[in-house]
């Protein structure tokens, strides 16, 4: 191998590392209507008894908003176990937890209730709420999974919102793996 060769195999090394520490760094771009001091898109869903809801009905309390693929994800379900180590500290802070799935809402609620946790429940399961926020993840869904969940999910997201409807921390995903820590949720809601 040339010296010319492996000075090229060196500088894209270099290139990628940095290219991937940076994108790290930053995280992935929240959009706009997302962004903190932004007030919370009026939306609407469906808990998980059928009823439909509303995010205007939020207001008054501080919430926790998390945007799930869904239980068949390892890394949402992982997200959910993590919260509920510090749900007590963030009901204590007076917020209500929500996780906003995609679909069917009867395995999500299990997953809850075998972490012991109560999360209110809402379903997208149009992904209306993921196309209008900017946060749909097209074919995000596994093959095997399709028949259950369809191809497109939420890019995973979390939102804490003031008592007044207001966007104070917003979190996407960097990659499909890390989501936010829950002491860092904690510590949003603190400021409150």
């Amino acid at each position: 191998m040339s010296n010319a060769t492996l000075l090229i195999i060196v500088a894209v090394l270099i290139i990628a590392a940095f290219s991937y520490w940076r994108f790290r760094q930053t995280g992935r771009p929240v959009p706009a209507v997302l962004r903190r001091g932004q007030p919370l898109p009026d939306f609407h869903a469906v808990d998980e008894n059928g009823d439909p809801v509303r995010s205007t009905e939020l207001h008054g309390t501080a919430v926790v908003m998390l945007f799930v693929r869904g239980n068949w994800c390892p890394f949402c379900s992982k997200q959910v176990e993590e919260i509920t180590s510090h749900y007590k500290s963030l009901s204590d802070l007076g917020a209500k937890l929500i996780l906003i799935t995609p679909k069917p809402l009867d395995t999500t609620r299990r997953v809850a209730e075998m972490f012991g946790v109560e999360f209110d429940f809402w379903l997208d399961e149009s992904l209306h709420i993921a196309k209008s926020f900017g946060i749909l993840l097209t074919e995000g869904v596994p093959e095997s999974q399709y028949k259950e969940y369809g191809h497109n999910t939420f890019w995973p997201t979390v939102l804490v919102v003031d008592k007044d409807g207001v966007i104070r921390y917003s979190k996407l995903s960097r990659l499909l793996f890390d989501r936010p820590d829950s002491v860092v949720l904690v510590k949003e809601l603190k400021k409150l």
